[in-house]
């Protein structure tokens, strides 16, 4: 009868580190990361069509989401985030829609109110 090698080798620790290593898991942040953004933009591009507050609101928190998956990574965790120029390029984005929403929405707040 055949009896099967126990697969704690070589082998099976590489198949292991290819399916849950740092690469895995890094891609896997990038991409969460990604999906944040393409959600903070179409709720941006949302606003851009009618402010209302609801959006606004909306707009900010997931902005501000944004902005708190942009901060650099403490060890061991430094492969799961963004790399540092496309963060700091959607940090910048992030301020530009802060200062766009704190702008909109006291003129849309009132425009609601009469």
């Amino acid at each position: 009868m055949y009896i099967a090698a126990p697969t704690t080798g070589l082998l099976a620790r590489k198949h292991r580190q290819s399916l849950t290593g740092p690469s895995a898991s890094s891609r896997y942040a990038a991409e969460a990361i990604n999906a944040y953004i393409a959600i903070r933009d179409q709720l941006a591009a949302e606003v851009e069509k009618v402010a209302t507050p609801e959006k606004l609101n909306r707009l900010a928190i997931a902005n501000d989401l944004v902005l708190a998956c942009l901060k650099p990574a403490r060890h061991p965790y430094e492969g799961q985030c963004l790399p540092e120029s496309e963060a700091a390029r959607e940090r910048n984005r992030c301020e530009s829609i802060r200062s766009k929403v704190s702008k909109l929405l006291p003129l849309v707040a009132g425009a609601s109110w009469r």
